[in-house]
């Protein structure tokens, strides 16, 4: 098994930063891929941002500009980093790690509100 831990969310107001961090453990050999989706309440979870264990991102359009994801290989560990903030990104924030030939695994989630 792949055990995925979560940090940093929170409360933040609008046009504020946060950081996230997620660290995998156990079973992670052959892990490829990390990564951050996004759940409101009402909508379905949806990507937010990728990165490969070469390095390669992936963003959806509307973080673009203002989230950055990074990682340490070392550490196994995922960031990203979100700055200007909006309502709009309130969500419950999950990491996800994709281990080769054993599929991706998730994290229990993050909460992240912006609100004024």
């Amino acid at each position: 098994q792949v055990q995925l831990v979560e940090s940093g969310g929170g409360l933040v107001q609008p046009g504020g930063s946060l950081r996230l961090s997620c660290t995998a453990s156990g079973r992670i050999f052959g892990l490829n891929k990390m990564g951050w989706y996004r759940q409101a309440p009402g909508k379905e979870r949806e990507l937010v941002a990728t990165i490969t264990s070469g390095g390669t991102t992936d963003y959806a359009d509307s973080v673009k500009g203002r989230f950055t994801i990074s990682s340490n290989n070392a550490k196994n560990t995922v960031y990203l980093q979100m700055n200007s903030l909006e309502p709009e990104d309130t969500a419950g924030y999950y990491c996800s790690a994709q281990v080769l030939a054993r599929g991706i695994y998730w994290g229990q989630g993050t909460q992240v509100t912006v609100s004024s």
